[in-house]
């Protein structure tokens, strides 16, 4: 529902109860006689015994923070154009790129294989130009599998495209913006997720991802792909930054923090690395890359083309003050709570600035959790071929993900009322977390509860260390303008339906300055919408505002049906965010660029 034109949600104070007190009159007949004079009082009887005490009641339920976050105003979004593919939840519109010397904003449609060309001279009219078919660039000896990401610098568009084998390396095509002619393809590593270029247009650096086969039998590296192009595209060599050096025997493997998270059934330290996000400092010299499912985050050095550095981003306790969760998808309302569970930070995407002289890296906190899954012909070639379970065709290779009721916890940590609150079927217990941490001594008893994501968005410093993180905001926000659409799915409009895993899943993230101010957009990539906060002080963090133009009365099912167009219910499953300044833009005004991959639609915000 759009918060701005429509009846936009506000917390309503709680009126002090009234207590009303009754009076009774008591006529008095002219027919009766006069009243006689009142007697004296009687003395007063001896005080009876004491009534044994009744039974205690039952506590009641937890109250919600009496004041939600107060919003310190600053800018706000506001809806000026759309474009829709009609492409249903198939990735119609993810990663988006604006190109300031033509007007055009480049967005990865995976459904068709494309990258779509939307001219925005006006922006209140997006409107497609073309489509760029990767196919037909014919490079030799390559299959495309798909496009992941775009980024866009100095007239020049890089595509990130992934091979058609997804553990073979992949490659990132270069086309000029102007024409979309293709200039070159240079090789990149296993599963080129994301692409960026530096600052200062000289660098283009390629996040290769590197997962695993479905059967988890083939686990390529994850690397950094640099490629200089400052003498141009087409004569650039590319240049590896891998983490070789980490493994057990290397040159950096005592440098290795215990509490990056390398767990892969047989993988080394670079096979079990999954580069997904790379922001790079303003003066083009650092790159910082997260490793989503490790829950750390890299160093590179963009001249030696080194990883020197991995900082692990450690866990986000659940039971302090200020970090509330909603676990429970079964109570159908919103309910924050301390548990003594800690979540993973594990983000997703990732940006920079830079104050008072020092690099800030702010990160959306997704999780993500690894479940391979492949085609079997039955039960015995499922097990036989070292599968863990079979079901309907599909053979379960490996999970690293459980239901909370499902750990067996330890009783000398956890206290029995807990441990039962925790694994109640019906309540916290269908709480996604992970089986793969928590059993420090392997003995299948857990003596700590680990989640996947935050919940949040957090500042970080050029050593890792944590600054800012917004803590239960999110939630709480959520829960105060839209507590009968709490926690739901991008495909769903079923109450609660992600509260037992990851919540409204923060996922992409970009920043931007206004009138001298710095902001935060960061999309949820569930609930939907785009949280807006003023990060110009690391240290002085505030909520701005929360947009969403998602239509909760929407029968999704009507859309699943085709009775609807995709876009029927709004923006779902924000992807890729893009912040436009006031200085690039083709009106004047700055703008904030969202694709979203489910209702395949990408959106543009005047910041206001």
């Amino acid at each position: 529902m759009n918060l701005d034109k429509q009846s936009k949600w506000k917390a309503k104070a709680l009126a002090a109860a009234i207590a009303l007190g009754s009076t009774v009159m008591v006529g008095c007949s002219t027919e009766d006689g006069v009243n006689g004079v009142d007697g004296q009082d009687g003395t007063n009887g001896i005080n009876g015994t004491n009534g044994t005490n009744g039974i205690d009641g039952q506590d009641g339920a937890d109250g919600q923070d009496a004041s939600p976050i107060i919003s310190v105003g600053g800018v706000k979004l506001a809806q000026i154009g759309r474009y829709e593919s009609n492409i249903w939840d198939d990735g119609g519109a993810e990663i988006v790129a604006f190109d300031v010397s033509t007007d055009k904003t480049f967005v990865v449609n995976a459904a068709d294989g494309v990258v779509d060309v939307l001219d925005l001279s006006d922006p209140a009219n997006p409107a497609k130009l073309a489509s760029i078919n990767l196919a037909d660039a014919n490079v030799a000896g390559f299959t495309v599998g798909g496009a992941n990401s775009v980024a866009v610098s100095g007239g020049v568009l890089a595509v990130a495209v992934e091979n058609d084998d997804k553990q073979a390396n992949g490659k990132v095509y270069f086309y000029n913006t102007n024409d979309h002619s293709f200039i070159a393809a240079k090789d990149a590593g296993a599963l080129p997720d994301m692409v960026t270029f530096s600052p200062d247009g000289n660098t283009v650096l390629v996040a290769n991802e590197g997962e695993p086969s479905k059967d988890y039998k083939t686990d390529p590296e994850g690397s950094i792909t640099l490629i200089d192009i400052s003498g141009g595209v087409a004569g650039a060599t590319p240049a590896t930054a891998d983490f070789t050096a980490f493994n057990t025997g290397g040159a950096k493997a005592a440098e290795l923090p215990a509490d990056v998270r390398i767990f892969g059934p047989g993988a080394s330290v670079a096979q079990d690395i999954e580069p997904e996000y790379i922001t790079v400092s303003a003066d083009s010299s650092i790159a910082y890359v997260a490793l989503q499912e490790n829950n750390a985050l890299a160093v590179v050095d963009i001249a030696s083309a080194t990883v020197t550095d991995i900082f692990a981003l450690g866990f986000k306790d659940h039971s302090l003050a200020g970090n509330k969760i909603d676990a429970n998808k079964n109570d159908k309302m919103p309910l924050l709570e301390n548990l003594p569970i800690y979540g993973m930070y594990q983000p997703d995407s990732i940006a920079s600035y830079t104050f008072n002289g020092k690099t800030y890296i702010v990160s959306a906190n997704e999780g993500d959790g690894r479940e391979y899954i492949d085609d079997a012909a039955d039960e015995a070639t499922c097990l036989a071929d070292g599968g863990l379970s079979f079901d309907d065709g599909d053979c379960l290779y490996y999970i690293d993900e459980a239901d909370l009721s499902d750990l067996t916890l330890d009783t000398s940590v956890f206290e029995n009322d807990m441990i039962a609150k925790l694994q109640d079927g019906d309540g916290i217990g269908d709480l996604t977390v992970t089986n793969a941490l928590g059993d420090a001594n392997n003995d299948g008893v857990y003596e700590a509860v680990y989640a996947y994501g935050a919940r949040s968005f957090s500042i970080w410093n050029e050593d890792g260390g944590l600054v800012f993180d917004s803590g239960d905001q999110f939630e709480r926000i959520l829960a105060m303008l839209s507590p009968n659409n709490f926690n739901l799915s991008n495909t769903k409009t079923k109450q609660e339906d992600r509260s037992d895993n990851k919540g409204a899943e923060p996922e992409g993230l970009t920043i931007g300055t206004v009138d001298g101010r710095t902001y935060a957009f960061i999309g949820l990539e569930r609930q939907g919408g785009i949280m807006v906060y003023d990060i110009s002080n690391p240290g002085s963090v505030a909520f701005v505002d929360y947009y969403n133009n998602r239509d909760f009365s929407v029968d999704i099912g009507e859309i699943d049906d085709g009775n609807l167009p995709a876009g029927a219910a709004g923006d779902l499953g924000p992807e890729g965010l893009t912040f436009v300044s006031a200085e690039d833009s083709p009106n004047g005004e700055a703008l904030l660029i969202v694709g979203s991959e489910v209702s395949g639609t990408t959106t543009v915000y005047q910041v206001k």
